[in-house]
C-alpha cells in the first residue's frame, strides 16, 4: 500500500475539491455534499429538501428520468442520495474508468435538473411514503425525539420532513428551494480510489468551474428546554432513548469521549451489552454512539424491550451511563482500540468509506485526518486521558424519550411530561 496523499483545491465559486488517490484499487467513489439541507426548509414547507433531492434525480441535462437511470447503470455505478440537516449528498461507486462520466452525470444533477412538473406528484408520494415508513419505526421515533430535544430547531428536525409540509409544497416551492440553496459555496465533492489528481482536478473544473456562487437564508435557531418526552403508542415492545452533552468531532477532546463510548457500547464485551442484554436479559437490543453536528455534540443511547421490563431497563441503563464517571480499565480500552483499528483498516480497502469520510473530516475540520493521525490518535489513548475527560464531563442532565403503552418513572429528579 502507498504513502496515504490528500490533494484539496478550493474554486472561485467556492466549491472544494478532495482527493485521495488509491492505487491498489480497482475503483473509484465520490461524495458530493450540496449545502441544502433541511436546516433551509421554510417553516411550513418542512420535507422540502427531501423533496428537491428526489425531484433532481428524475432528468437533469439532456437525461430524461429513464435515461439517467440508464446511464449511470451502463456505468456500473452504484449511487445513494439523501438528505441531512446541513446538506443533501449524493454518492457513488463504480470502476475507476467510469468515474469521470459520472461526475458529468450528477453535475448535471446539482446545476441542470429538469425538474418536470408531470412527475412532482409521484415525487410528492415516494417522499410521504418515507414519512410514514418512519412513523412504524419506532426506534428511528425515539431518535428523532431526542434529536429534537437536544438541539431544537433547525438542527433535530426530522430529514425527511413533516407530512403537512410535504402535502402542502408545490412545484414552484421546488424551483425556489433548488435555485436557492444549490450552490457551489458550502459544497464538497470528495473523491476517492485509482485516480490520477491532475486529470481529475482539470475535469472538475470544466464540470464545475460555471456553477454560480449564490446566498442562502438558513432557520434561526431555537433551543429547547424539554428534558423528558413520553409518547404512547400501542406496541408490544417500549424504545427507551437517552442523550447527554457531549463534545462535537471538531473538539480536541472528541477521541477521549469516543473512547469512552466505546467502553460502552463497541462490541459484545462492551457495558451495556454484558450488563443489559447478557447479564440481566433486559433490552434484545442495546447500544450508545456519538453524536456530532459542526458545533455541538451528543452521546444518544438506546434500548428497546418488553414492556414489562421497561422501567427496570431503563434505571439500569442510567446507572451504567452514571457509573461510566468512574472510569474504565485497561483490558476495556485495549478491546476498544483494536476494534477500531480493525474498522480503520478496512476502510481503506474501500474507496466509498473513504471519500464520504474524507468529506465529512473537511466540513467539520477545515482538513483530512489522515490514517496515520487517526492511528496515531488512537494510539494516544489512554485510561488515565479518557478518566480525565470523565472526571471532567461526566454523563449528566440526562434527555429522556420513550415509546411505549405506558409511561416510566423517571428517575434522578428528571421531570416527565406524556404526549
Amino acid at each position: 500500500m502507498e504513502n496515504q496523499s490528500i490533494h484539496h483545491h478550493t474554486f472561485d465559486n467556492g466549491l472544494v475539491l478532495l482527493a485521495e488517490p488509491m492505487s491498489w484499487l480497482e475503483s473509484a467513489a465520490f461524495a458530493l455534499l450540496v449545502p441544502a439541507g433541511c436546516n433551509y426548509d421554510p417553516g411550513e414547507r418542512l420535507g422540502l429538501a427531501n423533496l428537491v433531492c428526489e425531484m433532481v434525480q428524475r432528468g437533469c441535462g439532456s437525461r430524461d428520468s429513464r435515461q439517467f437511470i440508464n446511464d449511470l447503470e451502463l456505468l456500473g455505478a452504484d449511487t445513494s442520495a439523501s438528505v441531512a440537516n446541513a446538506h443533501t449528498s449524493f454518492g457513488g461507486a463504480m470502476p475507476a474508468d467510469s468515474l469521470i462520466e459520472a461526475l458529468q452525470i450528477y453535475a448535471d444533477v446539482v446545476q441542470r435538473p429538469l425538474l418536470p412538473e408531470d412527475q412532482f406528484e409521484d415525487a410528492r408520494l415516494v417522499c410521504t411514503q418515507e414519512i410514514r415508513s418512519l412513523e412504524d419505526d419506532l426506534p428511528q421515533r425515539v431518535f428523532h425525539q431526542l434529536r429534537q430535544m437536544r438541539y431544537g430547531d433547525p438542527y433535530g428536525r426530522k430529514t425527511c420532513g413533516e407530512f403537512a409540509g410535504v402535502q402542502a409544497a408545490t412545484a414552484d416551492d421546488v424551483q425556489s428551494f433548488f435555485h436557492g440553496t444549490y450552490r457551489p459555496n458550502g459544497a464538497i465533492l470528495s473523491v476517492a480510489g485509482n485516480v490520477q489528481w491532475p486529470e481529475l482536478l482539470a475535469q472538475v473544473e470544466r464540470m464545475f468551474g460555471d456553477w454560480q456562487p449564490r446566498q442562502a437564508a438558513m432557520a434561526i435557531p431555537t433551543p429547547t428546554s424539554e428534558t423528558c418526552r413520553q409518547v404512547s403508542v400501542e406496541a408490544s415492545q417500549t424504545h427507551i432513548g437517552i442523550g447527554y452533552a457531549s463534545v462535537p468531532y471538531s473538539h480536541p477532546d472528541y477521541f477521549q469521549a469516543r473512547g469512552a463510548v466505546g467502553v460502552l457500547s463497541d462490541g459484545m464485551s462492551s457495558r451495556l451489552f454484558t450488563e443489559v442484554r447478557e447479564n440481566r436479559g433486559l433490552a434484545y437490543a442495546v447500544f450508545a454512539s456519538c453524536h456530532s453536528l459542526r458545533d455541538r455534540g451528543s452521546v444518544m443511547c438506546y434500548a428497546g424491550t418488553s414492556t414489562e421490563r421497561a422501567q427496570e431497563t431503563l434505571d439500569v441503563l442510567l446507572a451504567e451511563l452514571i457509573k461510566l464517571a468512574d472510569g474504565i480499565r485497561e483490558d476495556e480500552l485495549a478491546r476498544l482500540k483494536a476494534k477500531i483499528k480493525s474498522g480503520l483498516v478496512m476502510q481503506q480497502e474501500s474507496s466509498s468509506s473513504r471519500s464520504t469520510s474524507v468529506a465529512a473530516d473537511w466540513y467539520h475540520l477545515g482538513r483530512v485526518r489522515t490514517m496515520d493521525e487517526l492511528v496515531g490518535i488512537l494510539d494516544g489513548l489512554s485510561c488515565e486521558s479518557i478518566n480525565r475527560y470523565l472526571a471532567a464531563h461526566p454523563p449528566s442532565d440526562f434527555t429522556i424519550a420513550t415509546l411505549g403503552v405506558k409511561p416510566l418513572e423517571i428517575p434522578f429528579g428528571i421531570s416527565s411530561a406524556q404526549a
